[in-house]
């Protein structure tokens, strides 16, 4: 028994080292600046008269074409170099101070010893390190670009697309059970976060490629943790509803969520342990969860005191969520997630109970036979989205500025940018205060207003008020 406890945990320390992570970064191309030298030329020459040469071949290769791009990514012949800012051949983190050794061209990038990068790698175990490598040069454009989409499906960007398409032109039912399911696993993946306090991998060894969430805590991947629960989610709610092939709903799911999972380990944002936890902790979940949303749906659309008992939970959610012992963007995005969830329902709940939500007779025979969209519901599922987006946008935008300057003034009476970090309870309480707000604000006109206005201007989707 204690052979097997000693391997267990001998398998967790594998699976959380940095070196796995690199090892995935190289298999893909993103391999260490080093790798590539450089000829030497006159001091005053610019950047693109410098011809670096492959290890491989021995030839130089043309700098003729090189260019700063607004993305950060530079074609050199073939290879993309990622850049924080253009490289300098006279930078002081480049070049050798003082006056050259015996046999080292003055100009020259100087290579770190073995003893260096040792120290280095040891040092650095946190995401907040200041010292983060930025030498990595990325060799293959489509695993870049494939990558940067995958992360980006567990991002802000994605909710607030996703979601509100799938109302107006999918499926009002399934929409509402896989919100609940999202703000659920959400929730308990960011909280287990800044209980657990387990650092990101570090870096140097690993390139990090992003650092957008670089402040949180990265045990579990809450990006592996939504990769997996809203396509799982999505078919689970649908395959008795719709008539399609669940096999080919499944190979979606598992490539949908290989590719943010594999991103976050490209990106140098996790661990496989990071990734792997998330994995089966949402698994584990979904067992439970897939029934219990169910029966909570029920009751959050129909129940007449259903906004006050889910408003009164979102806050002390909210309130009591787990906080870390620094600031991090985590309960930020926890609350965006539960506001979300809150206007979403409360909004369904509001068109129940006006009566404009009712559940058609007779009752159709399940599954529906999914009809593919003629030109004219093209055109009018465009017109639902190109309108949708423009208001959210406009309500996002309205609310954030009224909710933040009402809060901060009642509470702290001075100004402050809302993108600043928070640091004293009161900041605190006015950045969850109006992120709360304004989500949920978004949530609630995404499912009455917005619709509504639709039927108003007879483009909306027929089905919608059916949807229960």
């Amino acid at each position: 028994m204690e052979t097997l406890h000693q391997s267990m945990w001998d398998l967790i320390d594998r699976l959380k080292e940095p070196s796995l992570v690199l090892k995935i970064q190289t298999c893909f191309g993103v391999l260490p600046r080093s790798n590539i030298e450089y000829e030497p030329s006159n001091e005053k020459s610019d950047l693109k008269s410098l011809g670096p040469v492959s290890q491989d071949t021995g030839q130089s290769i043309d700098r003729s074409h090189v260019y700063e791009s607004t993305d950060g990514v530079s074609p050199v012949n073939g290879v993309t170099a990622l850049r924080k800012s253009k490289i300098s051949t006279t930078s002081t983190d480049e070049v050798s101070s003082g006056s050259p050794k015996k046999g080292q061209v003055q100009g020259q990038r100087k290579k770190p010893s073995i003893k260096e990068a040792t120290l280095g790698a040891t040092d650095a175990v946190s995401s907040e390190s200041d010292s983060e490598s930025k030498d990595y040069v990325v060799t293959n454009r489509f695993w870049y670009y494939l990558f940067c989409l995958g992360t980006a499906l567990g991002d802000e960007i994605f909710y607030a697309s996703f979601i509100p398409f799938w109302f107006w032109n999918i499926d009002g039912a399934v929409g509402r059970r896989v919100v609940l399911v999202w703000a659920i696993t959400m929730y308990i993946g960011q909280g287990i976060k800044d209980i657990v306090r387990w650092p990101r991998p570090s870096s140097p060894p690993v390139f990090r490629l992003q650092k957008k969430w670089a402040l949180e805590y990265g045990m579990p991947s809450t990006h592996a943790m939504v990769g997996a629960s809203i396509p799982l989610s999505v078919i689970l709610y649908t395959m008795d509803r719709y008539q399609y092939s669940i096999t080919c709903g499944v190979l979606f799911a598992i490539v949908w969520c290989s590719v943010v999972c594999i991103s976050r380990l490209y990106l140098g944002m996790h661990s496989v342990l990071d990734i792997v936890a998330g994995l089966v902790l949402v698994l584990l979940l979904m067992i439970p969860l897939i029934p219990l949303v169910d029966s909570m749906d029920h009751f959050c659309l129909t129940h007449k005191h259903s906004p006050f008992l889910l408003t009164t939970a979102a806050v002390l959610m909210v309130i009591y969520s787990p906080s870390g012992d620094r600031w991090t963007p985590t309960r930020g995005d926890t609350t965006v997630v539960l506001g979300v969830s809150l206007g979403v329902h409360v909004g369904a709940w509001t068109n129940y109970h006006l009566g404009t939500m009712q559940e058609p007779f007779p009752k159709p025979t399940l599954p529906h036979a999914i009809l593919w969209p003629s030109y004219e519901m093209m055109g009018l599922m465009l017109l639902r989205t190109a309108l949708g987006f423009s208001c959210i946008v406009a309500t996002r935008a309205i609310c954030k500025w009224a909710s933040y300057a009402t809060l901060r003034a009642v509470l702290l009476g001075t100004n402050k940018s809302p993108n600043e970090p928070s640091s004293s309870r009161a900041e605190v309480a006015v950045e969850l205060g109006y992120k709360f707000f304004t989500y949920a604000a978004v949530g609630f006109i995404t499912l009455y207003l917005l619709p509504g206005a639709f039927r108003l201007l007879h483009i909306e989707r027929p089905t919608f008020y059916t949807e229960i």
